[in-house]
């Protein structure tokens, strides 16, 4: 069963941009690997593999496409 990569909810921001995705699509990742960098209109945040297995990126990094709260970014499948 595979898991998600999901905006979380940040105080009152309602949207993110996709800075940077830190490893490769199809690349194997760790539980609690830095993944991606988010930016909200006041900082950056890391967010980190919620398991491990091979990363999926759903969500394009982007300068100007800004992604609602809850926004499924990847899905890690399983090892194996």
């Amino acid at each position: 069963m595979s898991c998600e990569v999901v905006v979380p909810q940040m105080g009152v921001v309602e949207r993110v941009l996709v800075v940077e995705w830190l490893v490769d699509d199809g690349s194997a990742v760790a539980a609690g690997d830095p993944v991606v960098v988010i930016d909200t209109d006041k900082a950056e945040t890391e967010l980190e593999a919620p398991a491990s297995g091979r990363l999926r990126i759903l969500v394009a990094a982007s300068d100007e496409d800004e992604v609602a709260v809850g926004t499924v970014l990847a899905t890690i499948a399983p090892p194996g």
